[in-house]
C-alpha cells in the first residue's frame, strides 16, 4: 500500500465521502421532488450494464438506500458521512479512496456475476463495509442511538457483522458470492 500510495496518490480524490454524500443528497432530492424513478437509472443492474449503460459503474454509489422515511435516509447519510470522514482522516485520502474503489469493484463484480449487488442497485454493502471498518478502528467511541442512548460503535459493528453473517449463511450460492464480493474492500484491508 505504501508503494502504491507514493506512486498514485496524486490521482486520489480529496474529501471523497463529502462528494459521495453530496451526490446522494442531490439524487434523493430529485427522487423526492422531480422523478421518483431516478434511482432505477443510476443503480447497478447487470442487464443495463451489458446493454451499454456504463455510467452505472460509478453512479450507483450516489443512490440512496431508501429503507425508511426521509428522516432515516438523512440520518443514514449523516452517519455514513461521519464514519467516512473519520476513516478518511485516519487513513488519508489515498487509502480511503482505495477502500471505496475496492468496494465499488466488488459490488460491480457481484452484479455482473450474480445479477445484483447487496440491496439491488444501491451501495448498501459499501456503506456496511465503512461501518465495519469504523467499528474495527474505533471500537470504544460512543454514538447516541435515537439521540439519547449512548452506545459503543463496536456494538453497532457486531450487530451489523452478525446481520451480514446471517444474510451470508442463509443466501444461495450466488447470494454468498454476492455478499463476499460486495465486501471486497473490508476483506482486503482487514482479513
Amino acid at each position: 500500500l505504501d508503494k502504491l500510495e507514493r506512486k498514485y496518490s496524486r490521482f486520489c480524490i480529496h474529501n471523497l465521502i463529502s462528494l459521495l454524500i453530496a451526490g446522494q443528497i442531490v439524487v434523493y432530492a430529485v427522487e423526492l421532488f422531480v422523478n421518483p424513478y431516478i434511482s432505477l437509472w443510476l443503480g447497478l443492474d447487470r442487464a443495463a450494464l451489458l446493454g451499454g449503460q456504463i455510467w452505472r459503474l460509478l453512479s450507483f454509489v450516489i443512490v440512496t438506500f431508501s429503507g425508511g422515511g426521509t428522516l432515516s435516509v438523512v440520518l443514514g447519510m449523516y452517519f455514513t458521512w461521519f464514519i467516512g470522514s473519520a476513516l478518511e482522516q485516519a487513513w488519508g485520502d489515498f487509502r480511503f479512496n482505495l477502500y471505496v474503489l475496492l468496494g465499488m469493484v466488488g459490488a460491480v463484480l457481484a452484479c455482473l456475476f450474480t445479477g445484483w449487488a447487496g440491496v439491488p442497485g444501491s451501495p448498501y454493502c459499501l456503506s456496511l463495509s465503512l461501518l465495519l471498518a469504523f467499528a474495527f478502528l474505533y471500537p470504544e467511541m460512543q454514538v447516541l442511538l435515537f439521540f439519547f442512548i449512548p452506545i459503543r460503535v463496536k456494538y453497532f459493528g457486531l450487530f451489523a457483522g452478525a446481520m451480514w453473517v446471517f444474510s451470508f449463511l442463509s443466501a444461495s450460492f450466488s447470494g454468498k458470492l454476492n455478499y463476499l464480493l460486495s465486501m471486497l474492500g473490508f476483506l482486503v484491508f482487514f482479513a
